[in-house]
């Protein structure tokens, strides 16, 4: 079990990535960055939790792999596999099980 030490928002142009097929990745906006502590107090790590709720290493983690983290300067565009989610939208119906090209 971790617990949430901190959370802050994130700056425009974080993404994480997640490879949803064997070519296909998906990317979405991070949202905010949380610092997360071991109930040890054994180690720490950060995490991006991006627009449509999902986060590396997640209990209910259905979104895939996660790829990475990836910055990109807002004046540079999104990724080209990024997907938006719509608005109303819950986190089982995102379109993160979808195809997109490999990036």
């Amino acid at each position: 079990m971790k617990r949430i030490v901190e959370i802050v928002p994130a700056r425009p142009g974080w993404y994480a990535r997640w490879r949803i097929g064997p070519d296909a990745t998906r990317s979405y906006p991070v949202t905010l960055w949380a610092l997360l502590e071991h109930h040890d107090g054994s180690g720490r790590e950060v995490v991006g939790v991006d627009c449509v709720g999902q986060w590396p290493g997640a209990d209910d983690d259905m979104s895939g792999d996660f790829v990475r983290y990836l910055f990109q300067t807002p004046d540079s565009g999104a990724p080209d596999d990024i997907e938006p989610p719509s608005a109303g939208r819950s986190r089982d119906e995102a379109p993160h099980r979808q195809a997109a090209p490999a990036a």
